[in-house]
């Protein structure tokens, strides 16, 4: 075995191709940390527990699908509690503070770290930062305990509030110092884990005993690596209300044409599983999947065809497709939020526009009744699900478990069904995307009947610009959320 290591990750390799990307700990810059028995051995909810603590060895594979003669790959350390804990209850002041747009599932996240510290370790000094990473230095804090927090998985959105930017990363250690805070939990996207990384540096230059613990949240399922994001699988769900109404409006009236927008600023996951759930879609849009309106082989030629054979039709768009059709002058804007994403134009109404100038330019005068529905904000405010549920509980514990046995700069997150701790600069690196020359995109294909929009000139451009990332191959694909649970497709 030999191992590499800078401040966010340190690196263990071994014979066959074996490579750990493992996660920074407190003893990597305070030396002589004194540990503690893990409080977990007398709680009598585990006593039952057969190897409840997990080996100080035990990894996660990134990738699952292997040749006979290939290297082991890349693993990530697994998450779950450790025998030997550095930080003894009664010292603990945890804080937890949510970042970015509302998700599904951010209470429950809340909750379970809150009743996870207190039933699990018996920790009783929990604080919410009130209003993101500005709410460190310019908010009140919420007290949190069991009680306050019992029922508040039942509603959306965040108890703490929530806010885009505000990261003063001096203000924020300063306070974070100042109150004797000592482990910090942050749930939010992929801005947010980027700045609980700087966070976890400047607490590492200042040498504080402080674990910084990361919780993913996208609604998009953009974050790389991890299997899916909470929250992906209630916006799908959620979306076939919308999909179901679109159908239903379409069906009922001659040329019906219904169209969808979904969240999807530069993924088009959720469009594309919801498309594959439904059934009544007849075509999906999404970012990585150019598309082109006039001539033959475009979208009005496929609308009008699909219109003669049904007599009405379904599309669903995500929000960040066809940004490149839209015109130079809206282009031009480019504006950006408080978290540096960019300011998308309703593609949804400028879709449904275009459909129904083009209807009207028709020689033959095809009449179409056209209904837009845009769902985006109603199930982003959403609960969670019972599936969100349980995967935000077990995102929670393992973020706790992990902070108590020292670890910190990390990420918790779920790996080809484990859950895992993973360095920040992993889930920050890139973005998640749909590959839309891999399996799944081609089961979309086949379930709408739709063109691919793309002619063989566009399939070697994107092979070319996807060649690194499909490597992997369906279950294994972290393209692919939920491949590897729908054996039967694969």
């Amino acid at each position: 075995m030999s191992c590499s290591e800078n401040s966010q990750l340190k690196i263990v390799t071994g014979e066959a191709g074996y490579v750990l990307e493992d996660v920074p700990h407190l003893t990597d810059y305070i030396t002589d940390l004194p540990t503690y028995p893990n409080p977990l051995r007398f709680n009598p909810a585990y006593s039952v527990v057969k190897q409840y603590f997990v080996h100080v060895d035990d990894t996660v594979p990134q990738k699952i699908v292997v040749h006979k003669n290939s290297p082991r790959g890349t693993h990530f350390r697994r998450a779950g509690p450790r025998q030997k804990v550095y930080f003894e209850s009664e010292e603990v002041h945890a804080c937890i503070v949510t970042c970015g747009g509302l998700c599904p599932g951010l209470n429950t996240v809340i909750r379970e770290i809150v009743c996870g510290l207190y039933h699990m370790y018996g920790v009783s000094r929990i604080l919410g930062i009130d209003g993101g990473y500005k709410g460190f230095y310019a908010r009140n804090t919420i007290t949190l305990t069991p009680k306050v927090v019992n029922d508040i998985h039942k509603r959306g959105g965040t108890i703490l509030g929530t806010s885009r930017g505000g990261h003063d990363t001096s203000k924020i250690v300063d306070s974070i110092q100042d109150r004797g805070i000592n482990q910090v939990y942050i749930i939010g996207g992929d801005g947010t884990q980027k700045g609980a990384a700087v966070i976890y540096e400047e607490i590492r230059r200042r040498g504080l005993k402080v674990a910084v613990a990361g919780i993913p949240k996208t609604i998009d399922n953009d974050i790389p690596v991890i299997d899916k994001s909470f929250g992906f699988d209630t916006a799908v769900e959620e979306a076939q209300r919308a999909i179901n109404a679109a159908h239903v409006e379409a069906e009922s009236i001659e040329n019906g044409i219904g169209v969808v927008k979904l969240m999807g600023r530069y993924s088009g996951f959720i469009a594309m599983y919801a498309t594959l759930a439904s059934r009544d879609v007849d075509c999906c849009l999404i970012p990585e999947s150019p598309f082109y309106l006039e001539g033959k082989g475009g979208l009005f030629d496929y609308i009008e065809k699909r219109l003669k054979e049904n007599g009405h039709m379904v599309i669903v768009i995500a929000e960040g497709a066809g940004q490149d059709l839209l015109s130079e002058s809206l282009q031009s804007m480019n504006l950006k939020d408080a978290s540096g994403n960019k300011l998308l134009q309703d593609v949804g109404l400028w879709i449904s526009q275009r459909i129904k100038d083009h209807f009207a330019r028709q020689h033959n005068k095809m009449v179409i009744n056209l209904k837009y529905i845009d769902p985006t904000y109603m199930i982003r405010a959403i609960p969670s699900n019972a599936s969100d549920n349980v995967y935000c509980t077990l995102l929670a514990q393992s973020a706790v478990h992990g902070a108590m046995a020292g670890y910190t700069g990390f990420t918790s997150g779920l790996v080809n069904g484990r859950q895992t701790y993973i360095p920040f600069n992993r889930v920050t690196e890139r973005q998640n995307k749909v590959v839309i020359t891999d399996r799944m995109w081609a089961r979309l294909l086949a379930s709408t009947n739709q063109p691919s929009f793309l002619d063989p000139k566009d399939v070697t451009e994107v092979k070319k610009e996807e060649e690194p990332q499909t490597q992997l191959l369906d279950g294994e694909n972290c393209k692919d959320p939920l491949a590897k649970d729908i054996p039967s497709l694969t």
